[in-house]
């Protein structure tokens, strides 16, 4: 059981440290998570009048601490907990961060100092809305795309903040992607998570079936959204597709139909930015589409950002479904766990999302994915369970152990962790791992 009341005096000393700056550098991750917790940040400054700059990066090493080494003041958002590296920089320095901390010298905000877990409990945008007070919305962001639902603990006391304020609204619904942006063919034709047998990538039968529901397509000029369907229209819909699930699928696969769905309130309807885990993907694209910077504009309202966003998400979800079939169609049992191994194929900006996605609900073993950095290294990523993480699995600790160990460096959550190692070393840190696991 975490302490909240130390936890929020820690998010309050690093408040009044950003507060003693002038021009802070905001360093935030490259991610969903990252960017929404990079413009919580970035907006607080802004309404304190204060100038700064912003970089996302994708983690943190020597050279990146070398460049920094010249900087007064440094706010670390979604980074720098997870190495004491950071220790070298002798400005003034505060980290807002979840992933499982090293030790070190700066003021740190992170909720596992405190006994909460940053891989469930609580994004870094969640940590920098507790330090900030702002954009609790922008906080459901962030844990959405970290994969935290259901929301409990800090996520579930910041999702009620968010209610209260008016800022996003919760019910219980369909999790296909697009209920507020696709028209409703397309809801269903590009369905993917899940699947659709008899109608994913089928237009026609798309057709067929929303008639056979006596669900018109248009309203007047305007295609209707699932969003635009009156109540009934929704029932009927959900239960149709749960039947066609149970029957050509699985029962559990029709489960994960519905689920705890977040809309956000103040941000334009008929847009990606209207529910959370549409806005969650849109700043994935952004991020793994080396646009980081794009998506912290989106968060901030800056004009013309969101239609570039936008444009790149097409692109951003084909990779995907191009990695998600290749992992699924090269995936080897390792006896301890499921090897991915997709270097030269899949790059290392999705590789985390694909392993992450590959089997999802029915997994029950971590995957190990490997891809190449732009240096030729092996960039891993892993991915377990919350079953695996409540039987004592923590992917974090042995993937940094691991990579440590083979002069690589990595980290992460207890569910989730990523490294880069040297080439040449695959093949050691493939034995420490199952040794290790």
């Amino acid at each position: 059981m975490g302490n909240r009341e130390k936890f929020l005096e820690r998010c309050a000393e690093a408040r009044e440290a950003a507060k003693r700056m002038a021009q802070p550098l905001v360093i935030h991750h490259y991610d969903c998570d990252g960017i929404a917790a990079g413009a919580i940040v970035a907006s607080w400054l802004e309404s304190e009048g204060k100038r700064y700059l912003a970089k996302d990066v994708r983690k943190v090493d020597q050279s990146l601490i070398s460049s920094l080494k010249g900087e007064k003041e440094i706010i670390f958002a979604d980074l720098g907990s997870g190495t004491s590296i950071v220790d070298e920089l002798k400005g003034e320095v505060v980290i807002i961060d979840h992933h499982q901390p090293a030790t070190t010298s700066h003021l740190q905000a992170n909720p596992h100092h405190f006994g909460f877990d940053g891989g469930s409990e609580i994004s870094a945008a969640g940590c920098a809305y507790f330090v900030f007070g702002v954009h609790a919305d922008l906080g459901v962001v962030g844990a959405v795309g970290d994969i935290q639902q259901p929301f409990c603990s800090l996520n579930r006391a910041m999702l009620d903040e968010a209610v209260e304020r008016g800022e996003v609204a919760v019910s219980k619904d369909l999790l296909l992607f697009g209920r507020h942006s696709r028209p409703l063919v397309q809801f269903l034709l590009y369905a993917d998570e899940p699947f659709l047998p008899g109608l994913s990538g089928q237009e026609e039968a798309c057709i067929d079936f929303l008639a056979s529901l006596e669900i018109p397509l248009k309203e007047g000029p305007h295609w209707r959204t699932y969003s635009d369907l009156a109540v009934e229209e929704k029932k009927r819909l959900v239960s149709a597709l749960a039947e066609l699930l149970a029957i050509r699928a699985s029962p559990e696969a029709a489960k994960r139909l519905t689920g705890e769905v977040f809309t956000l309130l103040k941000q334009p309807k008929r847009t990606e930015l209207r529910d959370a885990s549409e806005f969650a993907t849109l700043l994935n694209a952004c991020g793994r589409n080396n646009k980081a910077n794009l998506g912290l504009e989106v968060c901030l309202l800056k004009e013309g950002a969101y239609q570039q966003a936008s444009a790149l998400l097409a692109e951003h979800r084909k990779r995907l479904k191009e990695g998600i079939e290749f992992a699924a169609s090269h995936a080897q049992d390792f006896g301890k766990f499921i090897l991915v191994d997709a270097r030269g194929v899949i790059p290392d900006s999705i590789i985390g999302i694909v392993a992450g996605m590959l089997y999802p609900g029915q997994r029950k073993k971590p995957v190990l994915a490997l891809s190449l950095d732009e240096s030729g290294n092996i960039k891993l990523s892993t991915r377990g369970t919350r079953k695996l993480v409540s039987e004592g699995l923590n992917l974090g600790k042995v993937v940094s152990e691991c990579s440590s160990a083979v002069g690589g460096a990595g980290g992460g959550h207890n569910i989730a962790a990523g490294a880069t190692i040297p080439y040449s070393r695959l093949e050691e840190f493939i034995c420490e791992f199952a040794k290790r696991l």
